[in-house]
């Protein structure tokens, strides 16, 4: 590629990121600028499979093909990723964990707002991929694990807790692994009504939720069908 076409391609991905914040993610009520500054930084189209990277900034949720072969799994769309971050209210002094690692995009904003992110997929194509794409960009406060991120792995607490796709409830497991003071994101319910909600540890044995909006996702391999505990 000349260096014309190659600074014509970076023009059209800047504009497509302009209008992807200012016409899906800033009317969708996402109205903090350090977010909205965020998705200028982390470029979306270097986490996303190749054969889609011209949908980068599409609102609808895209495909993790890899070599030509489907996962089965996806990434949000935009204004849900954004939404949830938003939510969050990550610090810079604060440990994260997401389940559901996919491309890695969401690690990297996690990444950029927090002190460390884990990161756990339970596809090792997947895994390989964002671990590959957070290299590529320079993030080295991200551990990519690859496992089954709804089984608990050592006593760590984290102050914030990312369910990067649905579940038909959140398991005390998972509620366990929140700091007292933490946030957890996690789209709850079953297709085709789901809530994005945010729930918060108050105390040692007290939670809150509240639902942020309505949407729909692929539901987390590995977390169970039935109902354990529901708020």
């Amino acid at each position: 590629m000349s260096f014309d076409a190659l600074l014509r391609a970076n023009m059209d991905f800047e504009r497509a990121r302009f209008n992807m914040v200012e016409q899906q993610i800033r009317p969708w009520n996402v109205l903090d600028q350090e977010i909205l500054d965020l998705l200028f930084v982390v470029k979306r189209e270097d986490f996303v499979p190749p054969a889609y990277r011209a949908m980068a900034f599409t609102d609808m949720e895209i495909p993790l093909a890899l070599d030509g072969k489907a996962t089965g799994e996806h990434m949000l769309p935009p204004r849900v990723e954004a939404r949830l971050l938003q939510a969050l209210k990550v610090r810079k002094h604060e440990h994260v964990l997401e389940v559901g690692a996919g491309s890695g995009y969401m690690a990297a904003l996690l990444a950029h707002r927090a002190r460390h992110v884990v990161t756990c997929e339970i596809h090792d194509g997947l895994a390989a991929f964002a671990k590959a794409n957070l290299d590529r960009a320079g993030i080295r406060n991200v551990t990519v694990e690859k496992r089954n991120g709804a089984q608990p792995a050592g006593g760590s607490r984290f102050e914030v807790i990312v369910l990067s796709g649905s579940v038909p409830f959140v398991p005390q497991e998972m509620l366990q692994r929140l700091a007292v003071g933490g946030r957890m994101v996690a789209i709850v319910g079953e297709a085709p009504v789901m809530n994005a909600q945010l729930i918060t540890r108050g105390t040692e044995t007290g939670f809150s939720a509240e639902n942020l909006f309505e949407t729909s996702a692929k539901a987390l391999v590995g977390f169970p069908a039935k109902d354990g505990f529901r708020f």
